[in-house]
């Protein structure tokens, strides 16, 4: 079954992008191409018990296994040895993809305590938008009474946009909760 943002996407969304950025072509519209969930685990890494636990969160937001990243090398002052467990991460595509936006802006971003919006210079020289999540229990897939300890959550989104205006109106598009900048 197509998810509900996906057709939305191609109905409504691309014919407004076209007209917003004077573009002619609809595959010259950007789009979304993955999008990336990590999680650092730091001191957490090494014990078995709650790196399982984090898996399964991570795969419970996502709808997918995790990867456990690896550190590349040693690092004395942050105690970090090659080849020891740094963190998890998750990357989504096609509807899966499509799914994951639909629960993080009408469903999570809204639960974030004091939440004013997602700020603009998200937006990097690679015209991809990335923004952290204090607590991963905003996703309601996460029953709090297991939760041992509240993580912290990184989302990047990889789009196919070439300057950071298309990546703006991309995701005003999808209404992200973006807030304007204050000079």
């Amino acid at each position: 079954m197509i998810p509900r943002l996906k057709t939305t996407y191609d109905k409504e969304i691309v014919s407004s992008l076209m007209n917003k950025l004077s573009v002619k072509n609809k595959h010259q519209v950007p789009k979304i191409e993955k999008i990336i969930l990590n999680m650092g685990l730091g001191e957490d890494a090494s014990d078995g018990k709650k790196l399982k636990a984090c898996l399964e969160d991570m795969a419970l937001i996502s709808g997918q296994k995790p990867v456990v990243t690896k550190f590349k090398k040693s690092i004395s002052n942050f105690k970090t040895r090659k080849g020891g467990n740094a963190g998890i991460k998750v990357t989504l595509r096609s509807y899966k993809m499509y799914e994951f936006i639909d629960r993080l802006v009408n469903i999570a971003l809204p639960r974030i305590k004091d939440f004013r919006g997602l700020s603009e210079n998200g937006i990097d020289n690679s015209c991809n938008y990335s923004f952290g999540i204090k607590e991963h229990i905003v996703f309601p897939e996460v029953n709090f009474d297991k939760v041992d300890k509240i993580r912290g959550l990184d989302v990047t989104i990889v789009t196919s946009s070439k300057n950071k205006i298309g990546t703006y109106e991309l995701l005003k598009g999808f209404n992200f909760p973006l807030n304007k900048k204050k000079n």
